[in-house]
């Protein structure tokens, strides 16, 4: 307990280097030593990805506004939602002018986002109050140091209201991307409602566990029909990469990206069952850094 306190008051520190501040919020969040020098389960990868993986496109393809560019040059438009405006400041986002139903983000994070499905009873001001906290966050302060967010310009989007008949909530499909090849996929149901989250490898065969604090459940899910579309798109955008998640929904038998993410959980959500953790941290091969470097910059993509 004693050791949580310290650990809790030495977390606040982010101006601490990197290679020691992950480690003391590594070891709060999980209760385990963090050794960067030999790391072997998958978040204490991420850990060491966050430290000594630094090629600068990844600002780009964490930003949900300018990874549309990536996106389109990638796979094409057509996997795009519809963008409807884009505002660097609280008062530009012009309500009179968007429709009835649309979700707004903060581009520069997690978790900023403002999900609209009647604007006659959303209060502008407390939104507004509300944007204004968000572009005053960075993430990489925010967290656990996740570099690929530290040069995000905070900014605003509004996109189209993505909507299925009979589910309140879209179904997420999350691709674990390892030196670009799809390995297993999560799948996320009932988010805020009762969140279930499933994994599945690439041939939809039901893997035994889960993460975080969702339970492992003994259902099973219907297998999407263009789960083979979305392999396809995911091994694109990941390419080149030795590491990363790429998210599509799934609404009416179309295919929609996202977001590309790095640093899943922030690297301190366990799966469950333990063994789990080396399990799929045995599919990241973290790369070489190059020698008289201190961390990596090249991208081979």
């Amino acid at each position: 307990m004693i050791r949580k306190i310290i650990l809790g008051f030495l977390k606040k520190m982010k101006f601490l280097p990197p290679e020691t501040y992950v480690k003391i919020y590594y070891e709060y969040y999980t209760g385990k030593k963090l050794d960067l020098e030999h790391p072997i389960e998958f978040n204490e990868k991420v850990q060491w990805l966050k430290v000594y993986y630094k090629p600068k496109i990844l600002n780009q393809l964490v930003d949900k506004y300018h990874v549309r560019t990536f996106v389109k040059d990638r796979i094409g438009d057509e996997y795009l939602n519809d963008l409807l405006q884009v505002a660097s400041t609280a008062r530009e986002i012009d309500f009179d002018q968007l429709p009835n139903q649309f979700v707004v983000k903060g581009v520069h994070g997690c978790n900023f986002n403002l999900i609209v499905g009647n604007k006659e009873k959303v209060n502008k001001t407390k939104a507004r109050l509300l944007f204004r906290k968000w572009l005053s966050k960075n993430q990489y302060y925010r967290g656990g140091l996740e570099w690929a967010y530290k040069d995000v310009k905070p900014l605003l989007i509004v996109e189209k209201f993505l909507e299925e008949p009979n589910k309140e909530v879209l179904d997420d499909y999350k691709f674990y991307c390892f030196d670009g090849t799809p390995t297993l996929v999560q799948v996320d149901v009932d988010r805020g409602i009762d969140h279930k989250g499933f994994y599945y490898d690439m041939e939809w065969n039901k893997l035994p566990f889960t993460k975080g604090v969702k339970r492992l459940h003994d259902s099973d899910l219907e297998k999407p029909e263009k789960l083979d579309e979305m392999i396809r798109l995911a091994r694109k955008l990941a390419k080149g990469f030795p590491f990363v998640r790429v998210d599509f929904y799934y609404v009416n038998n179309r295919v929609i990206f996202g977001e590309m993410t790095f640093y899943p959980g922030d690297g301190r959500r366990d799966f469950r069952p333990d063994e789990y953790n080396k399990y799929v941290g045995d599919f990241l091969k973290l790369p070489t850094i190059p020698e008289g470097e201190t961390h990596i910059t090249n991208w081979n993509g």
